[in-house]
């Protein structure tokens, strides 16, 4: 399947054929983001991990987390963070993931492990960095550890 999903890809993960004024930003950068989020979710598959929640929230705290799965007998929260474009303008990726984002990661992801007995589980925290360049195949980096909780 991520076969399929990588060729798809080819020609980068954003919208290039929407035209500004028909969108606003918000929605266009919303669509790369659940482009990048389903690639992300193939690619990590891929690589042996075994997912277990998407998009998981919990009520009354801000954030979410984008993926949790099991990468071995380790239960992996994973943020993806998607950038399309030519340049780093606005930073890489990774640099995204702030102190602040890693703190309500942290939060939520003590909220999982709680809601679902997986308190003994070993776990730690991913970053999938994805960069598109308009009309180039993704590139992909996963940072596992990221940071600590």
């Amino acid at each position: 399947m991520f076969s399929l999903i990588d060729w798809a890809a080819r020609k980068g993960l954003s919208d290039s054929t929407a035209s500004p004024s028909l969108e606003t930003a918000k929605l266009r950068a919303r669509r790369t983001g659940v482009r990048g989020e389903t690639y992300a979710y193939w690619y990590l598959r891929r690589h042996g991990y075994v997912m277990i929640a998407r998009n998981f929230t919990f009520r009354g705290m801000k954030g979410e987390i984008d993926m949790v799965g099991y990468d071995g007998a380790t239960v992996a929260f994973v943020e993806v963070k998607t950038r399309t474009g030519a340049g780093d303008e606005f930073g890489t990726p990774e640099e995204a993931v702030t102190r602040e984002k890693q703190r309500h990661l942290s939060r939520i992801a003590r909220q999982f492990l709680r809601e679902y007995r997986a308190g003994s589980a070993p776990f730690r925290f991913d970053v999938l960095a994805i960069q598109a360049s308009p009309g180039g195949h993704p590139v992909v980096r996963l940072h596992k550890g990221a940071f600590a909780p």
